[in-house]
């Protein structure tokens, strides 16, 4: 029988399209292999530091916990981009799915009978993150593979992923409370479990890849020659370092220091339910509104992102703060619809794992430096001149995007080319 992947389609009127922009069949598919392997990414921490501290475990394990689990994220996703150009995107995220499944189960068992064998807890978070590395890579390469509408997919995948960023934790939540950590990692299993069994059926034709025979080094050189290559690309991964540094990574722990002695717990978390409704309404944005320079057009609506960082610094109301927090969810999902559309649309196919793995390498190293001297910067400064100034960095960087030429003047790649350059 002739594979599905290359079975000939039937004859189309001229100018007919064989699928829906969005919704196509492979595209559901992505969707709800995406949809639940986000669900169950959001799970994990909520249901390993709940399972610790009602086992009587200090704070202290469950930081090292949370850095077993993200470290080799970071140390390894450069890897996982190669391995995917190499062995493909699908057949190593769906590796990275049955790793999970496993590892929750393992994780299930280990809750159940009581966490007393830490070291077992922190290999099994470890192994997690791995499989985390070698999964990202291909869930932005995919994209162009199962819609024709590049932005318009990625803008709905927001949607979900900022919808499940909701769900994960309060669910996690409920049903550690309510019954135990371990059912939490069973649920989780079986979201895996699902995403599999969708990236599985996909029906993707030929996929290009790296010549045969090169090593991983080799191949890890072509992706940075071709990242550096792309002046547009390094000059945001560069600005956003500083953003990262300076403005992103101090705002969550700054604000929750000022949040919560002052308006209580229950407010902050609500606010936080504002800047994810917001990261809901700009991925609807996206999905309908296409700028002929989508990076120019990002960078506008990061205009919105520092305004919490002002509402925070001059103290204003929760009323306010909540407003701010709506407009810059929805500003900063509206830039990252924007630049993960122009990376997969930009970029060809044989290289666009490793591209992704080197931006997004370079897009999260500085975050956790910023978090972590934001209380020295506190101590020094004042919590309010620090946010403040992280506003402003904000700005700067807004500034930075759209004096820059080859940023501003990237045109967006029509619908049609884009899914020819993901399959060439």
């Amino acid at each position: 029988m002739t594979p599905p992947e290359t079975r000939q389609a039937p004859t189309l009127p001229r100018g007919a399209d064989p699928a829906p922009a969005i919704w196509s069949r492979n595209f559901r598919l992505y969707f709800t292999a995406r949809s639940s392997g986000l669900l169950g990414d959001a799970m994990l921490p909520v249901a390993v530091s709940a399972g610790l501290l009602s086992a009587g475990h200090p704070l202290g394990t469950v930081g090292l916990a949370t850095a077993c689990l993200l470290a080799p994220f970071a140390g390894l996703v450069l890897v996982g981009g190669v391995l995917a150009d190499r062995f493909t995107a699908r057949r190593l995220m769906i590796a990275a799915d049955l790793t999970n499944l496993a590892t929750r189960v393992l994780l299930a068992v280990l809750f159940f009978r009581g966490v007393d064998q830490l070291w077992l807890l922190y290999a099994l978070l470890a192994l997690a993150g791995t499989a985390a590395a070698m999964f990202q890579p291909g869930a932005a390469s995919t994209v162009p593979l199962v819609s024709r509408d590049v932005q318009g997919a990625n803008g709905v995948l927001r949607v979900s992923e900022a919808v499940t960023a909701l769900l994960g934790p309060a669910l996690a939540g409920l049903l550690a409370g309510a019954a135990a950590t371990g059912w939490v990692m069973v649920l989780a299993a079986t979201t895996y479990g699902l995403s599999a069994v969708c990236l599985l059926t996909l029906r993707l034709g030929p996929v290009p890849a790296p010549p045969p025979g090169d090593s991983l080094w080799r191949n890890l050189a072509t992706g940075w020659h071709e990242f550096r290559s792309r002046s547009w690309m390094w000059g945001v991964i560069v600005i956003f370092m500083a953003f990262s540094l300076l403005s992103f990574g101090p705002l969550l722990p700054l604000a929750a220091g000022l949040v919560v002695p002052e308006h209580g717990a229950t407010v902050y978390g609500l606010l936080n339910c504002a800047f994810g409704a917001g990261t809901v309404l700009g991925g609807l944005v996206a999905i309908r509104v296409k700028p002929l320079r989508p990076l120019a057009g990002g960078a506008v609506a990061l205009l919105a992102f520092p305004l919490p960082q002002f509402a925070l610094a001059l103290d204003l109301p929760a009323a306010a703060l909540a407003a701010a927090q709506l407009a810059a969810g929805a500003g900063i999902t509206f830039w990252g619809v924007m630049w993960a559309t122009s990376v997969q649309t930009q970029v060809p196919g044989e290289v666009l794992n490793r591209i992704h793995a080197y931006e997004v390498a370079g897009s999260v190293c500085m975050a956790p430096v910023g978090a972590a001297l934001a209380g020295p910067a506190a101590d020094r400064f004042g919590p309010h001149s620090v946010l403040a100034g992280g506003g402003a960095v904000a700005l700067l960087v807004v500034a930075a995007l759209l004096l820059s030429p080859p940023i501003r003047g990237l045109r967006r790649v029509p619908d049609r080319k884009a899914s020819a350059m993901a399959r060439s």
